[in-house]
């Protein structure tokens, strides 16, 4: 019936409203490092006598789905349960655990060794994965998240994940453009890619000579980026505020390009209209303040590890690598895995 976000953060609260969520400001009574979630849930309840169904979604699990809720809300509502979680199908042989010192052996826990059975001819075992907790109001005001008449929903395995350490982010990413909801609007392949040359393309450095020549450094990586773009059917164009003609015609990277720019948004509409081309047909990969409106129109934007603070904070994907050492090709694997993502979504 309504969507809202628990913060206690300004910045939150404007983009939560930008995407057409309500929000209820936390107290700092709950805001807490040690706050747990059913402390928020319950201070929100204790504002909203209306509310009396709670579908707690977690921010850490980026790939849930609409399909996946509207199920679980018509167990609450239809079916009578008075509280639904999700859970997600391991295949994991588990062992006692042996602390340091003790004189005992370990114990199988959920196998026989004598009859190991291969993993795959084993049903597995179902584990809570936190990616949602549905309750009832008189649940919750108890201090439950789970209990009464319970039920568990089990989610498809691609679709679970759990961000808990850094480590985890590479490997949601991932996931996430390939088993992601990307909305109701079909998804694009993308046709163009355009790339800011000094930053991106480049370190950013420029070095003189004593003849006043200058010279420009590249990563190899990056080039085998663009041919790999191109033997994939996106266009691959340049842009800078420069007027670097003399280096790109050194480098004879085959690509359009567009020095001394301006304006670089007004050359991106000028390049997506000439091209007949949606803004989710685009890419682009950007780093500076200049390129921060053509981060927010692209389809796909990127931003090198070393981009300026407010490139970042407009891009939709921060490369590991910084500019001239690789973000160009770490930017074209980004895009190649949306391709998969609307190539598998075109046989289902």
């Amino acid at each position: 019936n309504s969507v809202w976000v628990s913060t206690d953060h300004d910045e939150i609260e404007k983009v939560a409203k930008q995407f057409g969520a309500q929000v209820h400001r936390r107290s700092p009574e709950v805001s807490q490092d040690s706050s747990t979630s059913l402390e928020a849930i319950r201070e929100f309840l204790n504002h909203h006598h209306e509310v009396d169904i709670v579908g707690n979604i977690q921010a850490t699990s980026p790939c849930l789905h609409p399909s996946d809720l509207i199920k679980v809300a018509d167990l609450i509502q239809k079916e009578g349960f008075d509280s639904v979680f999700s859970v997600v199908r391991r295949h994991q042989f588990r062992w006692s655990e042996v602390k340091k010192g003790e004189n005992k052996m370990t114990e199988p826990q959920n196998l026989n060794p004598a009859k190991r059975c291969r993993r795959q001819d084993w049903p597995g075992e179902l584990y809570e994965n936190g990616s949602f907790y549905f309750a009832k109001r008189h649940l919750i005001e108890k201090g439950y998240l789970q209990g009464g008449k319970m039920a568990y929903y089990e989610m498809r395995a691609e679709h679970s994940v759990d961000i808990d350490i850094d480590i985890d982010w590479p490997i949601a990413e991932q996931r996430v453009l390939s088993f992601g909801y990307f909305g109701k609007e079909p998804l694009k392949e993308v046709k163009l890619l355009v790339c800011s040359i000094d930053g991106c393309l480049t370190n950013g450095r420029i070095y003189v000579t004593e003849d006043q020549k200058e010279m420009v450094s590249y990563d190899y990586r990056d080039i085998v980026g663009i041919d790999l773009l191109k033997k994939r059917g996106i266009q691959v164009r340049l842009i800078s505020e420069r007027d670097c003609s003399k280096t790109l015609s050194a480098m004879k990277l085959g690509c359009i390009a567009k020095v001394s720019a301006t304006n670089k948004l007004q050359v991106l509409e000028d390049w997506q209209k000439d091209m007949g081309l949606s803004w989710k047909e685009v890419a682009y990969l950007g780093n500076e303040e200049s390129d921060v409106e053509c981060l927010k129109k692209a389809g796909m934007s990127g931003v090198p590890a070393d981009a300026c603070a407010v490139a970042q904070k407009a891009a939709g994907y921060i490369c590991k690598s910084n500019g001239g050492c690789g973000a160009v090709r770490e930017f074209a694997e980004h895009i190649f895995l949306l391709l998969e993502k609307v190539n598998s979504a075109r046989k289902q």
